[in-house]
């Protein structure tokens, strides 16, 4: 992965955890710097170390499919990405007017929630035998710094637009997966 697929990638990655950082900015009377810039740095910890797990996952099973990775990466992260339109198109159940606690077990488990895909996603590179760890680092940092805008954003924005940023991330997901889909068809045929 060169470095521009990277950065997509990771932008894709942080994507949901962009969204609910901009709901949990919403819940926030006026919320500071230094909380958003707590929420960015937990989101972004987690969001970089769930790709090592499903990458280590991923490199455990890839002698057994290496002829299939594309078409799994591909599904992957077709789901994913459909999963993330899913969500970005349905409307909220929750109720937005309630004050919420920003402690960091409910930040941490708000994170690991959002992070999930990161998880799927590592195992697809495992299987396409990518170097992880700038891949990780980078939707950490991603991921950081778009939570913390999130946050920063969320009183402003309101949470209608949380579910514009979750239908974009997953058209990005989708793009991302084609792209791998068409490089190794085009590659076995040539």
């Amino acid at each position: 992965m060169n470095i521009l697929s990277t950065f997509f990638l990771a932008l894709a990655m942080s994507a949901d955890a962009f969204a609910a950082a901009i709901g949990k900015g919403a819940m926030l009377h006026k919320p500071r710097l230094v909380e958003a810039l707590r929420t960015g740095i937990i989101f972004g910890a987690i969001e970089a170390i769930t790709p090592l797990v499903g990458w280590c996952l991923g490199r455990v099973a890839a002698d057994y499919v290496t002829a299939w990775d594309h078409w799994i990466a591909f599904a992957i992260l077709l789901v994913l990405g459909a999963r993330m339109i899913w969500s970005g198109l349905k409307p909220d159940t929750e109720n937005q007017n309630r004050p919420h606690s920003h402690s960091f077990i409910l930040l941490a488990i708000t994170a690991l929630g959002t992070s999930i895909d990161a998880m799927s996603v590592g195992v697809s590179l495992a299987l396409l035998n990518v170097d992880i760890l700038p891949v990780a680092a980078m939707i950490g940092v991603v991921t950081c710094i778009m939570v913390t805008i999130g946050v920063m954003l969320g009183r402003v924005l309101g949470s209608a637009s949380r579910h514009s940023v979750e239908v974009i991330g997953g058209v990005i997901l989708i793009s991302i997966g084609s792209v791998i889909l068409y490089q190794h068809l085009s590659a076995s045929a040539g």
